[in-house]
């Protein structure tokens, strides 16, 4: 169990609070560049670690992350006309670059520098792959922009999607370095995802329900590694990485792509599940394209012109207890996204782990959650710069490999957990 204490430390993310200002450390993905597809398209609303901010691209293609609210009378810039290099307010007419400088204020004299002392907040927006990301703490310490390998390889090795979910943050991120659950929750999706069937691996999932955990420290954060019987001489390795605070990467299948997820928290009762699919040495499948884009693997199916799932918390998630009995589904939920996001959201938006039995199965949860509350402890106290921020630490691959049963699986696979291009991925 957690002392409550320690539970509110990691679940907080606003501003000033330890995991807020943990958060702040990082480059986090902001929203996909889908959301602002050309110059002086409609701006986009933005809320991340409880801040409230607009997003928007300018005449010359800049991109702009301010403060929601005019620094006039506080009306939303949402209304507001994205024109001629910046965002007029609609109320009164204020206008703001992407800097949020104020470059008009119509009611002032035409001699006045009134402007130029009025400026909202604001944070970069720098587009890496498809996504658009943002740093949102110290200027003066910015980390240089991030290097994982889903954001390096070529336009049509990777795809990208976001969904909404209706929890808090950290009980998200667990599902994502929690391999236990697989054999169970996702069991269907073995035998039937498009993007997961197939793979010698999923037989060793099926037929050992009780895998043994291992973790290693990393650099950045930690690898998890869920050993399971294989041959009679040798076990089925599944090695999550997780870089700090909130980056992971699913074990792959065959040659499948490799999953990921960034768990990116909107206030302490939201977070924003953005997950990828790449493929390290070849394109992208037109068939492995558009399953992703119909809700397989990872991703979710959204209500178009939103990132809300179909299937969610309003609608039991389309549950059917026929494909529960049939064995079609093991929770009677369909897609690999909505399995997991179910469950989380089921628990609550912030989940009390004062209350909860953990077992070793949860080695890796209880190793991050350790590692988590040390950063965030250290930065406060002491100003240390917290793993993951280096893109040094980036450069990590998950793995599924089958080893001698003698092997420690750390030592025999630090070439495979390392992220080289053009390097094929380690897989069963």
């Amino acid at each position: 169990m957690l002392k409550t204490e320690i539970n509110e430390l990691l679940t907080q993310t606003g501003p000033g609070t330890p995991m807020g200002e943990l958060f702040r450390q990082y480059w986090i993905p902001a929203l996909l560049a889908e959301e602002l597809p050309a110059n002086d398209c409609p701006q986009v609303r933005v809320k991340l670690l409880s801040e409230r901010m607009i997003a928007f691209r300018d005449s010359e293609g800049r991109y702009g992350l301010i403060d929601e609210f005019c620094a006039h009378r506080g009306a939303s810039l949402w209304f507001g006309r994205n024109e001629e290099g910046g965002l007029r307010c609609a109320y009164h007419g204020w206008k703001f670059d992407v800097t949020g400088q104020a470059l008009e204020v119509p009611s002032e004299p035409d001699n006045s520098n009134f402007c130029a002392h009025v400026k909202l907040r604001s944070y970069p927006l720098v587009r890496i792959g498809d996504v658009l990301w943002t740093h949102m703490g110290d200027p003066a310490t910015r980390p240089p922009l991030p290097e994982f390998e889903f954001t390096q390889v070529a336009p049509e090795q990777n795809y990208t999607s976001k969904r909404w979910q209706e929890c808090n943050w950290l009980q998200a991120f667990e599902g994502g370095i929690d391999s236990s659950h697989v054999s169970w929750l996702h069991s269907g999706g073995l035998k039937n995802d498009p993007l997961f069937k197939g793979a010698k691996g999923n037989e060793y999932n099926m037929n050992d329900l009780r895998p043994f955990f291992e973790v290693a420290d990393a650099e950045g954060g930690l690898f998890v590694g869920a050993r399971r019987n294989a041959e009679a001489d040798s076990y089925y390795w599944r090695i999550t990485p997780w870089v700090m605070p909130s980056f992971t990467l699913v074990p792959p299948r065959g040659d499948h792509p490799v999953h990921g997820h960034w768990w990116v928290p909107i206030d302490d009762h939201n977070c924003w599940a953005y997950s990828f699919d790449y493929h390290p040495t070849r394109p992208l499948t037109g068939d492995e394209l558009s399953a992703m884009r119909a809700g397989h693997g990872v991703h979710s199916e959204n209500i178009p012109g939103t990132y809300r799932p179909v299937a969610n918390r309003d609608n039991d998630y389309l549950m059917d207890r026929d494909a529960q009995r049939r064995g079609e589904y093991f929770s009677g939920i369909k897609g690999i996204a909505i399995q997991d996001s179910s469950l989380q959201e089921s628990m609550g938006p912030i989940v009390d782990r004062s209350k909860e039995r953990l077992v070793s199965a949860d080695a890796g949860i209880i190793k991050a959650r350790q590692k988590l509350r040390r950063a965030a402890v250290a930065l406060r106290d002491q100003g240390a710069v917290p793993p993951g921020v280096d893109p040094a630490h980036h450069h990590v691959r998950s793995a599924a490999v089958v080893l001698p049963r003698d092997s420690a699986f750390i030592d025999s696979s630090r070439d495979a957990l390392t992220a080289e291009p053009g390097k094929p991925h380690a897989s069963v």
